[in-house]
């Protein structure tokens, strides 16, 4: 794959989840500098790309998002293959699976290979978490407080920024300050790890719980490609082969002068608009 410029970094796979599209904790312009900085033979989307819980309430979709995805469609178009994974938050696309939207393939789960022939299962990971499996009431009051924690974390960092001190993510922690979520995010990683097993791959690569890490969990490979609110964060397999967490943040607020905005797509944003739109009620009034 040619790339545009000699700063861009070029991958085999490139995995990305949790943007949450049509939130206000969204980091659309470093995703957007993510996207235009690198590329990727497959782009997969892990799910909770964009945010149907928040856009039944209200909604709320600047241009940068738009940009965003009108971006992951050009890609698609100049060659990358996109594929798409649903997850809880975006579960209405779920409806769509098996089927391309915008040459965006749609799918469940699927396995990637690795240059080195590793088999990993790729999923958004929701299916094994127990609250938004049995108790979907309370995943979304834990949403809301989950969305509470990153207004305050933009007001402190904006104190921050004003003491000339780095970003630094008061959510993260908080969240992983506290036992019971570092308990949930184990047993969330070791039920995930046992999925793959089950499967007969050798590792598994998913999102959902804003925490990215790779580490090895019983002889099996746990990968997780964090999120888009918190961290900036995104996993890619290099041309050799090897799986890296990326920590986009650092370099985009170590770069304020980079470009974030693009206005080059060739589809007219009010159709795309119209699209989602159109998805995410139908979802609400099917669901």
């Amino acid at each position: 794959m040619t790339a545009d410029t000699a700063s861009t970094q070029c991958y085999r796979a490139i995995w990305i989840s949790d943007v949450h599209l049509g939130t206000r904790g969204c980091k659309a312009e470093f995703l957007l500098d993510f996207l235009k900085n690198t590329e990727s033979d497959v782009l997969y989307l892990v799910g909770d790309i964009v945010d149907g819980w928040r856009l039944k309430r209200s909604w709320y979709w600047p241009q940068p998002h738009n940009d965003v995805v009108q971006k992951i469609l050009r890609k698609a178009r100049k060659g990358t293959r996109v594929v798409f994974l649903p997850g809880n938050h975006d579960e209405f696309a779920r409806d769509y699976a098996d089927h391309n939207f915008g040459d965006i393939e749609v799918m469940r789960e699927t396995v990637h290979v690795t240059k080195t022939g590793q088999r990993l299962l790729v999923l958004h990971g929701d299916a094994f978490d127990g609250v938004v499996k049995y108790a979907k009431w309370l995943a979304h009051l834990g949403d809301w407080a989950y969305t509470v924690a990153l207004g305050l974390n933009h007001w402190f960092n904006l104190v921050r920024r004003r003491m000339g001190l780095p970003y630094w993510s008061l959510s993260a922690y908080l969240k992983h300050k506290v036992k019971n979520a570092v308990q949930f995010i184990d047993e969330y990683e070791q039920t995930v790890a046992e999925e793959a097993r089950r499967q007969g791959v050798d590792g598994v690569v998913c999102g959902h719980i804003h925490h990215a890490e790779i580490r090895d969990i019983g002889g099996i490979l746990y990968a997780n490609d964090g999120d888009w609110v918190e961290s900036c964060t995104a996993l890619v397999e290099t041309q050799e082969g090897a799986l890296e967490v990326l920590h986009w943040l650092d370099r985009a607020l170590a770069s304020p002068a980079s470009e974030t905005k693009e206005r080059e797509c060739e589809y007219s944003s009010s159709r795309m608009l119209g699209s989602l739109r159109s998805m995410v009620w139908s979802a609400r009034s099917t669901h």
